[in-house]
């Protein structure tokens, strides 16, 4: 039978993801972290690692039968409980110039049937257990990224309708094309495209808006931005000045959100597939920067537990601006995964805020963030809320409104 995955386009995908994601530097040691389906990929990312100058590259594994186990069998008391030796091990590893490399996939309805709260208490154990770890992350103490694998179940989801190894097939080319690694030059494609990124992050920037105010069907929603923000995009400089590719894909310019000062009502465009869990048609209303009401149609239970886990749940840490044109959107696949659903639609983020979004954040400590306007949570979730109906206007400080994007399109 034909390898339904590409190998030429799979070893391209671990190439950008050591030369431009992470920017992997000589003596540099990878902490990466995969489901056991995706070795592949894994094996071919430590071979570019290692080419690239790697110390030593530890793969960490997941499996997915091994989840299930868990709330099939283990003691309800089991889901209080957290590997935070692991996490507190990575953060180490961190702090010591390790960079940070996930490989996404895995069955995105692996969960759908479990108990919603033991689905909830268990992620919440893991967010704090990784709170250390993830605060080097969101502040860009370390290179990191994310890529994808084409894993079966999670394509059999995507494309339902075909056979399984032609739905993987269809996954692969999917991601291969959204990564830019279909075809060519993968590495200047991606330095032409960051280039780009970066003149939307520089117009952002001179405008210095207040707000950001989203209206469309479902929404009417006012963003207000964090004192002193910063508009970044695409390659993004640690405090070490490595400059990585947080994710492969992206398409978005994203900043940092004012915790207090967010309003109205806003309707999500595309499910949030959370943890194992499907979400949606979110609906949730904002008064105060913090989330009063809140619906969905499938798994508002879940989303319930999510807006629970700490204060900063129910506020903004990211909101970012896609173009309805870009090529994850065009490609008319819902990925029901955050990396590439997140990456055809303008969206905003429950929880923690990235440091980096401000101008000087990366010497900031958590009370300067927070007294800018900075949320902080153990969470990070991004959710959809672009489209082609969706309209986009920057308020200025004097209340001026400047047209930013209209039905999902950059003015």
């Amino acid at each position: 039978m034909q390898n339904p995955i590409d190998p030429v386009k799979l070893d391209r995908l671990a190439e950008v993801a050591v030369r431009v994601g992470l920017n992997l530097q000589p003596g540099q040691d990878l902490v990466l972290t995969a489901s056991v389906g995706a070795l592949p990929l894994v094996r071919r990312i430590a071979e570019q690692a290692y080419k690239a100058g790697a110390g030593l590259v530890t793969p960490i594994l997941s499996d997915d039968a091994v989840t299930l186990a868990r709330y099939r069998h283990a003691p309800d008391a089991a889901f209080e409980a957290s590997a935070g030796w692991l996490y507190d091990g990575m953060a180490a590893a961190f702090d010591k110039g390790a960079a940070r490399l996930a490989i996404a996939g895995g069955d995105p309805m692996l969960l759908s049937a479990e108990d919603p709260d033991r689905v909830a208490r268990a992620n919440r154990a893991m967010a704090v257990a990784y709170a250390a770890a993830r605060e080097r992350i969101t502040r860009f103490a370390t290179n990191w990224t994310i890529v994808a694998w084409p894993d079966e179940a999670w394509a059999r989801l995507v494309s339902p309708d075909l056979p399984p190894d032609q739905a993987q097939r269809v996954l692969a080319e999917a991601i291969f094309a959204a990564s830019r690694v279909d075809d060519g030059d993968a590495v200047a494609r991606w330095t032409a495209h960051n280039a780009e990124l970066g003149r939307r992050s520089a117009w952002l920037n001179g405008q210095d808006f207040a707000a950001l105010r989203f209206t469309g069907p479902g929404t009417d929603l006012e963003v207000g931005l964090a004192d002193g923000h910063k508009w970044i995009a695409g390659a993004t400089e640690t405090t070490s000045g490595i400059l990585c590719n947080p994710n492969i894909p992206t398409e978005e310019v994203f900043t940092t959100p004012h915790r207090l000062r967010v309003s109205g009502t806003v309707s999500a465009t595309k499910p949030l597939s959370h943890q194992g869990t499907l979400i949606e048609n979110i609906q949730v209303r904002f008064e105060d920067g913090r989330i009063v009401e809140a619906r969905a149609t499938r798994g508002e239970a879940v989303l319930r537990k999510v807006l629970d886990t700490d204060e900063g749940a129910r506020r903004l840490g990211e909101v970012a601006l896609v173009p309805h044109a870009s090529p994850i959107s065009q490609s008319g696949l819902l990925f029901y995964n955050t990396l590439f659903d997140e990456n055809a639609a303008s969206h905003i983020a429950l929880g923690q805020c990235y440091a980096t979004c401000f101008h000087g954040g990366e010497g900031m400590d958590a009370a300067e963030v927070a007294r800018r306007g900075g949320n902080a949570s153990a969470i990070h979730i991004d959710w959809m809320i672009g489209s082609g109906q969706i309209d986009v206007d920057g308020l200025r400080q004097d209340g001026t409104r400047v047209p930013v994007m209209r039905q999902g399109a950059w003015t």
